[in-house]
């Protein structure tokens, strides 16, 4: 079996040979997550980055360049003109082709695939096994800044990749597939961390990201449907995907559109936002 959409996805051995393509654009989109006594703490890993990086690549600031920081939560996505001009700002038209990878956990890389998805842009890949499997393969790393020049790009966005809580809400009235990409415990609200209050949002079913990784690669085609299909998500006729702040969401939802499954949305807020307003319900204990 195969993915239905492989163009989305490139090894470290194709990349390789395309470093020298002017029409390709690579960047390093690493946040550095921290535990904290209440949480969770985030900085841009661009400290990593200038140790070593995919000789070329850029650095993607998510945290900074591409999320509102007007808005009182972390990673709130940027309105399409603004986004529009911060892409352009670090190089990228809509005729390049942009390979996207993380020296931290895949879903970095992912939710700047799908920022550029929303977007509008449409010839964005992610590096399957991220840094590790370049390292692994012994392929080489430079250390320091590269930028591309700045350019333009024109935001054609597809709005219906983003959505906001009102739409969750009436997602939920009319039965679409909401999904958690959370941990058993954060969904269940049994484990020591939680966002303000516990639990999930009423209805949603849990696929936790972990199951959709292994190593940091995608799993192979036959394994990821046999774990969409457990929520049935490549069936339905639309998706929602979220996490506390989506970000682990995006890798639910790249899996589905890997997999065929067209559409699907990520819940920008997510849980982060939900649980702002405590007449907002939440479901507690590992059923949906």
């Amino acid at each position: 079996m195969n993915y239905a959409h492989p163009e989305y996805l490139i090894e470290s051995a194709e990349l390789a040979t395309l470093l020298d393509d002017k029409n390709v654009r690579i960047f390093d989109a690493s946040v550095l997550l921290h535990r904290t006594s209440n949480g969770y703490t985030a900085e841009p890993g661009l400290a990593h980055y200038k140790e070593e990086h995919i000789p070329g690549a850029g650095f993607i600031d998510l945290l900074n360049d591409w999320s509102d920081t007007t808005s009182p939560l972390n990673n709130t996505l940027l309105k399409p003109e603004a986004l529009a001009r911060a892409i352009g700002d670090i190089g990228i038209s809509a005729s390049h082709k942009v390979v996207l990878y993380s020296s931290g956990h895949m879903m970095w890389a992912t939710r700047a695939w799908w920022c550029l998805y929303y977007a509008g842009h449409t010839n964005m890949v992610v590096l399957n096994g991220n840094l590790s499997a370049w390292r692994r393969a012994k392929l080489p790393l430079r250390d320091g800044i590269e930028r591309y020049p700045a350019t333009t790009f024109k935001a054609r966005p597809n709005l219906n990749a983003i959505v906001s809580t009102n739409d969750v809400e009436q997602a939920i009235n009319q039965q679409v597939c909401v999904v958690n990409a959370l941990s058993p415990e954060l969904y269940a609200g049994t484990g020591d961390f939680y966002y303000h209050r516990r639990g999930h949002i009423p209805s949603s079913l849990l696929l936790h990201f972990d199951a959709i990784i292994e190593n940091e690669y995608f799993k192979p085609a036959g394994q990821l449907a046999e774990t969409l299909s457990t929520a049935n998500l490549l069936h339905e006729e639309r998706v929602i995907t979220y996490c506390g702040g989506g970000i682990a969401a995006t890798i639910d939802a790249f899996a589905c559109i890997l997999m065929g499954q067209r559409n699907v949305s990520v819940y920008d807020g997510s849980m982060s936002e939900w649980v702002q307003s405590d007449e907002r319900p939440l479901t507690l204990g590992d059923q949906p």
